[in-house]
């Protein structure tokens, strides 16, 4: 029997995928539990609608993506941060604060799309990754300066 998964189902297929199943596995539980439908003409082209649909969607998706790549790359943030001596800076900058950096220049993302891999402990310029697509990946410049 041919089905094409609605949901993803751990081991046996992803959700938009064709396979073909064992009858009594696809009735009784694929079917059943919502999980898949019967591959038949009609629900064939509704998927294929449904992928154009979503191709659609992200194609824009990764245009507003790379908007605002081109905002975060013109932009260079400087954060006043308290030093000691030998201008060793006292704590760190985290994502956290970029975020709201990035917030006072309106450009509202995730917090958690900000790559760093240790926070920003020196004086200076740091190129920051953000990820704001699989495809699409901006480099936000800060620099650290003394209050």
């Amino acid at each position: 029997m041919r089905v094409i998964f609605l949901k993803d189902v751990k081991g046996q297929g992803k959700k938009g995928e064709i396979k073909n199943v064992a009858d009594g596995y696809g009735k009784n539980f694929l079917i059943k539990n919502g999980y898949a439908v019967m591959a038949t003409q009609t629900s064939l082209k509704i998927l294929e609608e449904q992928n154009k649909e979503e191709q659609k969607q992200e194609e824009e998706n990764i245009k507003n993506c790379e908007q605002i790549k081109k905002q975060i790359e013109n932009l260079k943030i400087k954060i006043p941060v308290k030093t000691g001596e030998q201008d060793r800076v006292f704590g760190s900058v985290s994502t956290k604060t970029i975020h709201e950096e990035l917030l006072k220049n309106k450009i509202n993302i995730d917090k958690k799309k900000i790559h760093l891999d240790s926070p920003l402990s020196t004086l200076g310029f740091h190129n920051i990754e953000i990820n704001l697509h699989k495809k699409v990946t901006a480099i936000l410049k800060v620099e650290l300066t003394r209050k």
